[in-house]
């Protein structure tokens, strides 16, 4: 019974500092305390610890010999890689949901407008963070889509290790108005079954925003 509670808590202190990271709370290098954690949720430091080696296990969190444990940075080239192998599984599930029965891809081009409205609102009132989770829900969409789960849990851990990559500057115009135009030809290939354009223009976006980041980045590494 004991290991079956500690269990049960590892989960919900991995949910808890999972939350912490994907919101900017905890950012990237920073060291995370277990008996702050263990306090503030009221636990002992036995799930915590089970907790930030299953993150580590995603690559989220990296243990220092000596040290503690510390939400990841990433280097450029992992972030490259990471990148381009998100380009392949969006275009996969843009050839996947373009050739979804009308029904459930009209159900899905509708959904998509919403999230494009969303990314608009966001944009108009220079507010990059709504934009951001916006537009994360419109790609997130098409996988959800596409019905495949091993893409699904592939497709959400490369997404919460480009998140380390974005906390920093999210409070920066990565191209807003440059991908808005980009999900909008996603969404017209969608909506007219077009799965050899829909793979194509999704798997350029994703390049694009990569290139818009590296552009970023360099013009402000700090």
């Amino acid at each position: 019974m004991a290991d079956i509670r500690d269990t049960s808590l590892a989960q919900l202190v991995r949910d808890d500092v999972l939350r912490a990271i994907t919101r900017g709370e905890l950012e990237p290098g920073q060291r995370i305390n277990e008996p702050d954690v263990a306090s503030r949720l009221g636990v002992s430091r036995v799930p915590v610890r089970e907790a930030l080696r299953e993150l580590a296990s995603t690559g989220l969190v990296a243990a220092r010999k000596h040290a503690g444990v510390f939400v990841r940075v990433l280097a450029p080239k992992e972030v490259a890689d990471l990148y381009e192998l998100r380009s392949v599984l969006d275009g996969h599930a843009g050839t996947r949901v373009a050739a979804l029965p009308d029904k459930p891809r009209r159900a899905l081009v509708k959904a998509l407008q919403g999230w494009q409205a969303q990314m608009k609102a966001g944009a108009q009132r220079h507010d990059v963070q709504a934009y951001y989770r916006a537009n994360l829900a419109f790609h997130w969409a098409i996988v959800e889509a596409a019905d495949n789960e091993a893409l699904s849990q592939t497709y959400r851990g490369i997404v919460q290790l480009l998140h380390l990559s974005r906390l920093k500057n999210l409070s920066r115009d990565a191209g807003m108005h440059a991908s808005m135009a980009e999900h909008r030809h996603i969404v017209s290939a969608i909506a007219a079954g077009d799965a050899v354009r829909a793979q194509s223009l999704l798997a350029e976006h994703v390049t694009a925003s990569h290139a818009r980041l590296s552009d970023l980045l360099a013009a402000d590494p700090s």
